[in-house]
């Protein structure tokens, strides 16, 4: 068995007892207690202590991250952390974030329970936006340097490509599938196009609703794994939906909170559906790229099916028309 083949299997079958062994080598005395959490990407668990306390600990999919663009994101969330920003950071034991065990990498953090916003409250969203501005304003301070930019490339040509070499549309699909996807991603262009240069800062790049979590008045921002650098915009679209009239007020909402902090160019607003187009494309070869995983087959038995992939090509003829239209109008 090759080293690869060998570590895949060692994720695969992480069980109760490596768990907890890997934990009690940095001295945690646990009391037995896993949960394993809501995690495709990598293994994640609520393990409780002796001392009555929780923590989580993310134990990482191999060949996804190197250890650098791990590091990276760790950093990047300490930072915040230290600026008073409400993200749940990784807790740092003999000096580091990421540690090891036989052939697992795996990180500690602080473990708090809590739900999604209520989007429909316009207090949330300036609060939502405040927060998103603070972490712009810092992450637009350097660019990730070992992390993947979110363009065009990366989650539109590499997202066709694997699907298309790996086989997954089904064959009477392909031919229309292709030409979707070539008329797709020239609309994807011309939003770019009209949005002109803008600026690559550090982004959270998953901000979508459950990944912040209040707990009364108490709120958190959650797993930055896929930060990357990329436009602004792109932490702030997932928390609007709707009528383009409801969008616009929620964006409004949105905007006020951020450029208490720092202002966002709104030539940005003509990427939103291009944006979320390419969001769609990524998550469809993610799930392609797991297939090999148990875990996945079970989360999503929908997926590989003729009635997955009409609806999917039914969905991206859709953003079709959505690039066409005017974009929101907050005065460009």
């Amino acid at each position: 068995m090759s080293n690869h083949k060998k570590i895949d299997s060692d994720y695969s079958n992480l069980n109760p007892h490596e768990i907890l062994a890997a934990l009690n080598t940095l001295k945690y005395k646990d009391n037995g207690q896993i949960l394993a959490l809501n995690s495709y990407e990598n293994r994640v668990y609520r393990i409780g202590l002796e001392c009555g306390k929780n923590i989580v600990v993310k134990f990482y999919r191999p060949n996804r991250w190197s250890d650098s663009t791990i590091n990276e994101e760790h950093e990047f969330t300490k930072e915040l952390h230290n600026l008073g920003i409400p993200v749940i950071a990784p807790m740092t034991i003999n000096n580091k974030t990421l540690h090891y065990y036989k052939s697992h990498r795996f990180s500690v953090w602080e473990c708090f329970g809590g739900r999604a916003p209520n989007l429909d409250n316009k207090d949330t969203l300036k609060q939502i936006g405040r927060l998103v501005g603070r972490i712009h304003l810092h992450g637009e301070i350097k660019q990730f340097d070992f992390r993947p930019d979110l363009n065009i490339e990366t989650y539109g040509y590499e997202s066709e490509k694997f699907l298309l070499e790996n086989m997954f549309i089904p064959i009477e699909l392909e031919n229309t599938y292709i030409s979707i996807i070539d008329q797709l991603l020239d609309n994807i262009k011309t939003c770019f196009d009209y949005c002109g240069n803008y600026q690559n800062i550090r982004l959270h790049a998953d901000l979508h609703p459950s990944n912040i979590l209040t707990q009364g008045e108490m709120i958190k921002i959650v797993d930055l794994d896929d930060a990357r650098n990329g436009p602004a915009i792109q932490d702030l679209w997932m928390f609007i939906s709707g009528e383009k009239p409801d969008q616009q007020l929620q964006f409004t909402s949105l905007l006020e909170g951020y450029e208490e902090f720092r202002s966002l160019n709104l030539k940005e607003l003509h990427l939103i559906e291009a944006l979320r187009t390419l969001r769609i494309m990524h998550y469809t070869a993610w799930i392609a790229k797991r297939w090999g995983d148990p875990a996945f087959k079970i989360a999503f038995p929908w997926f590989d099916t003729p009635r997955f992939w009409d609806d999917h090509i039914l969905s991206l003829r859709e953003q079709t028309s959505l690039m066409q239209e005017t974009p929101l109008n907050l005065s460009l």
